[in-house]
């Protein structure tokens, strides 16, 4: 099976995406790029059950290379990733606080330094139909210079150098937007400042042994 380590990969990690509760049902999808190949989860399959050979390979233009089942609907955005901001690994997501958040915002709120981690301030992509070129479009200009941003009415995206860090950062944006909405249910949460943002981005440059292992 081509690529066998890669695919069994995705399928953990997207299992764990639902021991995590950032998805529900068949919501969400992974992908890591492999040379000039993707793999990917299909589309509309249950995670508890999914094996290794149901994953899909495509190349970068998104034709089925292997496997015997169609590849996530959100493919578009998992590919325009790879082709436009240097992604390895993405992470979609329909967690519940970052959709609530997204109802309400158009950034995710300083409400922590662990924003730094995204290169600064995450937007909120405006909504459009999912497998759209429009919701492509619109979450390709989120990204810009970021490695997440949040989609409005609809979840988050994060991406990394490696599965590992593509997820971390998934992790870490839903807690944010938790923060925010368990704050903002008592009154109104202090943010940090644009300056300090900035500031931490700059720090986290040389944060730990390496942000995306």
């Amino acid at each position: 099976m081509l690529l066998a380590g890669e695919r069994a990969a995705v399928v953990a990690l997207a299992q764990r995406m639902v021991r995590d509760r950032l998805v529900v049902g068949t919501s969400g999808n992974v992908s890591q790029r492999c040379g000039d190949l993707v793999v990917c989860t299909p589309s509309g399959t249950a995670y508890d059950t999914m094996r290794p050979e149901d994953v899909v390979v495509v190349d970068l233009e998104g034709t089925v290379v292997d496997g015997a089942l169609k590849p996530t609907v959100e493919l578009p955005l998992h590919l325009v990733c790879y082709t436009e901001h240097g992604a390895q690994a993405v992470v979609h997501t329909h967690s519940t606080a970052a959709t609530a958040m997204s109802l309400l915002r158009d950034d995710v709120p300083a409400v922590h330094y662990q924003l730094a981690m995204f290169g600064g301030p995450v937007s909120v992509a405006p909504y459009a139909t999912y497998g759209t070129t429009e919701l492509r479009d619109n979450v390709s200009r989120a990204l810009q210079g970021r490695s997440g941003c949040v989609m409005k009415h609809h979840g988050t995206i994060c991406t990394g150098a490696s599965l590992g860090a593509a997820y971390d950062r998934a992790r870490q944006l839903e807690w944010l937007c938790d923060v925010w909405m368990r704050a903002s249910a008592i009154g109104t949460p202090a943010l940090l400042p644009d300056e300090e943002v900035a500031h931490v981005v700059q720090r986290f440059g040389g944060y730990g042994q390496s942000r995306d292992v």
